[in-house]
This record gives C-alpha cells, structure tokens and sequence, in this order.
C-alpha cells in the first residue's frame, strides 16, 4: 500500500486551543481531575463528547494522548495507541473474498505489487511496498489476525480482518488495525486501508 504519515487535522497545542477551546495541557489537567486512568479510554471519550461537546476527531485523539502523555505501556513496551476500522460490502461471496487476501497474484492486484503470502499461523508476507508481517491466527473464510510492519512506521500494529456473509453472494469484510503509534500514523492508514479496500472491491467486481 502507499502512505501518507499526516494528521487529517493539525494536532498542536494551538490547534486543539482553536478548535476545542482548550490547550492538549489544558484537557490534559481536566482529565487528571476526573481521574481518567481509572475512568478508562471508551468512558473518557464519551465524557469529552457529551459533556464537552468536543468533535469526534478530538474526542480520541485527546484520549490517546492523555494515555501517552501519562506514559501508560503494554508489557511489550508499546503504547495501546491508535484504532482504526475500514469496512466494505464486495458483491462477492466469502471464499473469492478470502481467497483474495491469501492468493499471492490477486494479492498484488490490490494490496501491493509483488505480494508474497504464506497465511497459516506463524506463516509471513510482504510486498514491494514494504508492507511485512507474521499472522498469529488464520481461520478460512473466518478472519484473520497479523502483525504489520513497515519501515516508515512505528512498530507494534496488529490487523484483524473479519469475512462476514450477507447473503445472496455477498461478503461484509472488516478490518481493524490497532496499536497504531501515533495520530499520524493511524490517519494515514485509514485512507491507505480505504484506498486498498476500494481496488479490492475493483478486481473483485471486474
């Protein structure tokens, strides 16, 4: 896939204080206030929403830099980081679906050029784009779990992607990428994922 590592908004002191009337340090000696470690990331992004009336964007990305902010790790070292979801209906049943995520030459139609794939648990792939990881689960027509690396972005991502069957041949697909490093990074990978998702549903459809 090809990325662009940029914020879909400017994320600085200044720009938060513009859009949301208060500073990232401003939010973040509120959050210390309500205690927001204890409260948690789902409860503290609803609080932010209904209760500040804060717009989505900043809703989470006011979370997750808090969390980081406060240095909060996983045991690996990581920061639980950013989420994002891309989802997409193919006009196509799940075993064309799946096999298109597992079958190295449509691989490369979508996902990036010269995709190599061995999808079994422990199994590996890359592509030209640089774009590498190891699959920790692999379930047929079921979904998919990997870790994903690439050289341009922090380490420690995770992709789950879910087939799901909606009948009269067609496939709800879902993809969740998780422990995104930074704002940057996360906003870079949905319209990458949306971009990839698009030319999955183009060679499907064809």
């Amino acid at each position: 896939m090809q990325y662009q590592i940029r914020p879909d908004f400017p994320l600085s002191e200044k720009s938060c204080r513009e859009v949301t009337g208060k500073s990232l340090a401003q939010w973040f000696a509120l959050l210390d206030q309500r205690n927001a470690l204890k409260l948690g990331r789902r409860d503290t992004n609803v609080m932010l929403r209904d209760e500040f009336s804060l717009p989505e964007w900043w809703c989470g990305t006011i979370a997750v830099e808090y969390e980081m902010h406060k240095d909060i790790r996983k045991k690996d070292g990581f920061y639980e980081g950013y989420f994002i979801c891309s989802t997409k209906t193919l006009n196509s049943p799940v075993a064309d679906v799946y096999r298109a995520w597992t079958d190295n030459t449509i691989l490369s139609q979508w996902f990036g050029s010269k995709s190599t794939a061995t999808v079994a648990d422990g199994g590996s792939f890359g592509n030209a784009d640089g774009d590498k990881g190891t699959y920790l689960r692999v379930r047929a027509d079921k979904d998919l779990r990997f870790t994903w690396e690439h050289a341009d972005f922090s380490p420690g991502s995770i992709v789950d992607v879910v087939f799901q069957d909606k009948g009269k041949g067609k496939t709800g697909l879902l993809v969740n990428h998780s422990r995104i490093q930074s704002k940057a990074e996360a906003d870079g990978l949905r319209a990458s994922w949306s971009d990839a998702l698009a030319r999955l549903k183009q060679v499907l459809e064809a």
